[in-house]
């Protein structure tokens, strides 16, 4: 959560700068975030064709390279397990 707070004052404190030296921000919000997303996404492009190229299975890529940095540490879930056992406790 810190990196996403982090990156938002970031981005609040370029916004302040922009707005005191009258400058406008060189793209409309919707089309920055689509620019940015193209830009993360050609970023793992190379190492899967590697992956490809020498024969690596195409989920060894995927798992090690690509999900890692394109989606971050996700949060876990419960396992089902977990849940039931919970349930139980409340009921």
């Amino acid at each position: 959560m810190k990196i996403y707070l982090l990156s938002l004052g970031a981005g609040l404190l370029v916004g302040v700068i922009y707005s005191l030296i009258n400058v406008r921000s060189p793209a409309p919000p919707v089309v920055a975030l689509v620019g940015l997303l193209g830009i993360l996404i050609g970023e793992q492009l190379p190492p899967l064709l590697r992956g490809f190229w020498a024969k690596a299975p195409a989920a060894q890529s995927w798992e090690h390279q690509v999900k890692p940095h394109v989606f971050g540490h996700l949060p876990a879930g419960a396992k089902p397990s977990q849940v039931t056992a919970t349930e139980k406790e409340r009921g």
